[in-house]
């Protein structure tokens, strides 16, 4: 028997959660300023403390929150970095990418479109540092005993290098989805069938583009490792759908 939604009663602490969350995105409340007390909330709201403690929670449990004890403790909006939100980021896009039925081809031209997003402002700003980053990886991913696992890390950690090398925060934020879920999905799908030896190649190449501060040839590159890409991914589904 189906329950009448009508009749449930209404989620108080997600309610409560949402107003002050809502205030926090107005930039009503700032970085580290300090929420009302339980019982200020409480009365604000009309609500018991227990509530309002739940929905405490809740915006912690988001990292839009943090609280300290003592006597100058209470709860603040916290300051969130740019790594953790990358963090966050990441997971949901994970998680979504998980759950919901995608198209191979679909994610893989969404993943290289944000890429190539940053490869004129990685050619222009790289540092000695960014360089070495990639051709670390290039090395890594050159040694033949690497495990598959090993070898896919890796190739996350020089994309993600690319992504660094903008030295746009905002910028790396917004592939983290791309780079840190996409690409490891992708990868669990093409890893058995690519050659490595032509991974290590385009991954040079790409290395090299960069350090000559050549945007246009970094992008080609980059087209070239969607096609290669692509490819994998549809003999992957092909193989798959003859076997099934």
């Amino acid at each position: 028997m189906k329950r009448d939604k009508r009749n449930q009663p209404p989620d108080l602490p997600a309610q409560i959660a949402k107003a002050i969350r809502d205030s926090i995105l107005a930039g009503d409340l700032m970085a580290d300023d300090r929420l009302p007390s339980e019982s200020d909330l409480a009365e604000t709201f009309a609500v018991s403390r227990p509530t309002v403690r739940e929905a405490l929670k809740r915006l912690a449990a988001q990292s839009l929150i943090r609280t300290e004890r003592g006597a100058f403790g209470g709860a603040f909006v916290r300051r969130l970095s740019y790594k953790e939100a990358q963090a966050l980021h990441a997971t949901a896009s994970t998680l979504l990418l998980s759950i919901n039925e995608v198209d191979f081809d679909i994610a893989c031209e969404a993943r290289f479109a944000m890429e190539k997003s940053c490869t004129a402002l990685a050619a222009l700003r790289r540092t000695g540092d960014d360089l070495a980053a990639m051709r670390a990886e290039i090395h890594r991913q050159s040694q033949p005993d690497l495990s598959d696992e090993a070898f896919c890390a890796s190739d996350v950690a020089l994309h993600r290098a690319l992504v660094d090398a903008a030295a746009n925060p905002i910028l790396s934020y917004q592939l983290a989805g791309a780079v840190e879920a996409m690409q490891p999905l992708m990868n669990m799908i093409t890893f058995s069938a690519r050659s490595r030896s032509q991974i290590v190649r385009l991954h040079t190449r790409l290395t090299d583009a960069v350090e000559a501060r050549d945007a246009i040839g970094a992008d080609t590159v980059l087209s070239e490792l969607e096609s290669y890409t692509l490819e994998l991914g549809k003999r992957f589904i092909a193989s798959r759908a003859a076997s099934g």
